[in-house]
């Protein structure tokens, strides 16, 4: 049986090499480009793995390679 209630999972992601020179280069004054670089990369993944429509970014974090998204419990075993 599906599961169609959605809850908020919080995604992590492996190490990216982008990422630490970006965050690097942000304590030089450059946020927006991590910024732009962190959410763009999160809306591929998603967009790549689950049917749009079917999840609800909330947020993208800076601090840590990492999202929040408001997703099934189904979508979270695609998303492993």
């Amino acid at each position: 049986m599906e599961n169609t209630k959605s809850e908020s999972y919080f995604v992590f992601m492996n190490y990216d090499p982008q990422y630490a020179r970006l965050r690097s280069d942000r304590k030089k004054g450059t946020s927006n480009e991590l910024d732009l670089y962190l959410s763009r990369k999160h809306d591929e993944l998603l967009e790549s793995t689950l049917e749009p429509g079917a999840y609800r970014k909330t947020l993208s974090l800076v601090i840590v390679d990492g999202f929040a998204v408001e997703i099934t419990e189904d979508q979270v075993d695609l998303c492993k």
